[in-house]
């Protein structure tokens, strides 16, 4: 019988690496990896010794990195601790992977885009961030893409779950302790269930292993977004009405909440090339965030 593959989760602990920890499992020894280390292996992406140290002592056969710096304020005053973790890392990990050819899925975000376009954006419009996340997360693509590691790079936007900090759980916490709440609805993006994006990676990672997709010549960037659109008020809403909840909802504009970092205003991401490619059609994000609440 040949040995299951051996596949590297670094960030198991964050909402997408959850439910990766399960999509992933039925395709072979799932090592996790985490910053604290609380299950199998402890890695600080900070630390380039820590990364090299990870691979090394894994050997794996394919490495799927759901860890990012994602504190898109904070990032603000700590650029130099969000460069070395969202954009050196990704870059030592390809250079770490290319020799031996072993291919990585990494995540990125609809924040390398300024947010001034009128079209969801695809794979190929010019990416141009405007705060220090964004900025920090399109040059981990970049330096990842250069390395000639065979890599698939899934740009996400408006990632929440059942687990972990995300919008969904604050706004049920929020409505259910609030009988007003304000929010914002000139930002407007595609919210995308954790779980989607997990099962996506987990089919995409299957073709490759059984060599059906060659990352080296099909790889790149995809956008994997939960289809349509809607303001984080839109989605505020669509929580509440799945909720029954009775709380007041406000829509404010983005000036009457500042917050360190500059948001796009309009940051939707085209699936198109994932379906033309590997022919994945996503659900909309109103059918998965149904699908989500009625797990609670």
């Amino acid at each position: 019988m040949k040995t299951p593959p051996t596949l590297l989760l670094i960030g198991a602990d964050g909402q997408v690496g959850w439910e990766l920890q399960r999509t992933l499992a039925p395709l072979g020894r799932v090592v996790r990896a985490t910053l604290d280390g609380r299950w199998e292996q402890a890695v600080n992406l900070a630390d380039a010794e820590s990364l090299a140290r990870l691979v090394r002592a894994t050997q794996p056969d394919a490495v799927i990195n759901a860890a990012a710096y994602t504190a898109v304020d904070k990032a603000e005053s700590e650029p130099d601790l969000a460069q070395r973790v969202n954009g050196d890392a990704p870059g030592l990990l390809g250079r770490l992977l290319a020799e031996r050819r072993v291919p990585v899925i990494h995540y990125s975000t609809d924040f390398v885009f300024s947010g001034e376009a009128e079209h969801p954006y695809r794979e190929d419009d010019e990416p141009r961030p405007i705060n220090v996340y964004g900025a920090t997360k399109l040059d981990g693509e970049n330096r990842l893409l250069d390395s000639g590691a065979p890599a698939l790079i899934l740009r996400t936007s408006w990632v929440y779950g059942r687990y972990g900090q995300n919008f969904l759980l604050t706004m049920q916490r929020l409505l259910r302790e609030r009988d007003e709440l304000k929010v914002v609805d000139d930002q407007i993006g595609a919210p995308t269930w954790a779980r989607l994006l997990a099962e996506v990676s987990a089919q995409l990672l299957y073709r490759i292993l059984r060599g059906d997709i060659d990352p080296r010549t099909q790889g790149g960037l995809f956008h994997v977004t939960g289809g349509g659109q809607t303001s984080w008020w839109g989605f505020a809403r669509a929580i509440q009405e799945a909720s029954g909840l009775n709380c007041r909802l406000l829509p404010i504009p983005s000036r009457d909440y500042p917050s360190p970092a500059k948001r796009p205003a309009y940051s939707v991401l085209d699936n198109g090339r994932l379906r033309e490619v590997f022919g994945l059609a996503l659900p909309g994000w109103e059918e998965s965030l149904a699908q989500c609440l009625a797990e609670a």
